[in-house]
This record gives C-alpha cells, sequence and structure tokens, in this order.
C-alpha cells in the first residue's frame, strides 16, 4: 500500500529536477544570445561583414523568443501547460514582426552591397563565432530534447527542435565566412546573409502562426 504514494513521490521530484534543468538551459540560452548577439554586431559593423551582423540582430530576436520559453517552463513549474498564455503569445508576435525587419533588412543590404560591390575586410571573427555557436546550439538542442522526453513535455521538445534553427543558422555563417576567406569573393558574404534572411523569414512567419493557434509545437522539427 506505501509504494504507490512512493513512486509518485519519486516522480515528481524527478520532474522538478528536470524542470531546473529546462530552467537553467533556457537562461543559458537568453544569456548566450545576448552576448553572442552584442559580438557578433559589433565584428559585423568592424569588418563590414552583412551575413554576421544579421546573425548578431538574429540572435537579439532569439532573446525575446526565449524570454517566452522561459515564462513557459516557469510556468510548468505550477501546473500542466498545454497552451500558450496572453504574454507568450505577444512575446511571439513581436518576435515575428523583428523577424520579419530583419529579413526586408538583410534584403536591402545585400542589393546595397551588390551594387556598390561592397566586401568584408576579414570573416575570421565570423568564422570563430560561427564554430562556438555550432557547439553552444547543438550541446542546448540535445539537452533540451532529452530533458523534454523524460518530462513527456510537448513545449520543451519543441524548444529543442526550435534550436536546430540556431544550429543551421550558424553552418550558414560558416560555410560563407570560410569561402570568403579562402576565395575573397564578396558574393560569399551576400549568400550567407540572403540564406540567414531565409531562415529569418521563416521563423517571423512561425512565428505569428504559432501565437495565433497558441499550440505548443515547432515546424522545424525535421
Amino acid at each position: 500500500m506505501n509504494v504507490k504514494p512512493l513512486n509518485i513521490a519519486d516522480k515528481k521530484e524527478d520532474d522538478n529536477k528536470l524542470l531546473k534543468i529546462a530552467l537553467v538551459l533556457s537562461i543559458i540560452t537568453i544569456l548566450y544570445n545576448i552576448a553572442e548577439g552584442l559580438i557578433s554586431i559589433f565584428f559585423g559593423l568592424s569588418d563590414e561583414t552583412l551575413a554576421l551582423l544579421g546573425f548578431g540582430v538574429d540572435s537579439f530576436v532569439e532573446v525575446i523568443s526565449g524570454m517566452a520559453i522561459l515564462h513557459l517552463v516557469l510556468r510548468m513549474r505550477y501546473e500542466k501547460v498545454l497552451n500558450r498564455d496572453s504574454f507568450e503569445r505577444f512575446a511571439l508576435k513581436i518576435t515575428g514582426f523583428s523577424f520579419y525587419l530583419l529579413t526586408a533588412g538583410l534584403i536591402v543590404g545585400a542589393s546595397l552591397n551588390i551594387y556598390f560591390g561592397s566586401v568584408p575586410e576579414t570573416t575570421i571573427p565570423a568564422v570563430i563565432i560561427s564554430v562556438i555557436s555550432i557547439a553552444t546550439m547543438y550541446f542546448l538542442m540535445t539537452a533540451k530534447l532529452k530533458t523534454g522526453k523524460k518530462l513527456k513535455s510537448d513545449a520543451i521538445i519543441a524548444d529543442a527542435n526550435c534550436t536546430k534553427t540556431c544550429f543551421y543558422l550558424s553552418l550558414i555563417l560558416l560555410s560563407s565566412a570560410l569561402l570568403y576567406e579562402l576565395f575573397k569573393v564578396g558574393y560569399f558574404d551576400i549568400a550567407g546573409s540572403l540564406g540567414i534572411a531565409w531562415f529569418a523569414f521563416k521563423e517571423g512567419r512561425e512565428a505569428f502562426e504559432k501565437s495565433k493557434s497558441g499550440k505548443l509545437a515547432c515546424s522545424c522539427e525535421d
């Protein structure tokens, strides 16, 4: 008779530990994106690297999205979360609008670079930042996925899947930065910035869709 209550208590304790891990992962995501955004924008402006600049702005938009995820995880500590609340919906709308602005800015920037023939001074900082980002995003992605599966939480699993987008963006930045550094062809930087613009557009569209439906899902689960 005493076994069942003990198991329930143990499970609740395990879930609380997992939720603490999810909370820490959310905070790490926010703090890392702030640092990454500041450094990327600084070097993007200094070296006239449009892809790195766009990557940095994207990091700050991810901070807004990260705040919504943090809020959601905090709610999960007190109740079973099935839908997003008003704060999360509002944050998603701001995120979506910001991503659309970033998309437009990168397209305009790429067009101006083509017209004026502007090229980066160097893309070495972009290479270093993207390598660090790839390692960090891979860690966060796998840790969130593992935690989400143990908790059987669609919200945390969706967050892990969305972290894949940041991982892919880092790969795009690394590819364009390496190609430019090897061949010194400005179009590689432009291509990288347009690749980031495409992902930003998709993220913006997804953010608006999630804000309307309120479902704890992410379309980037492939």
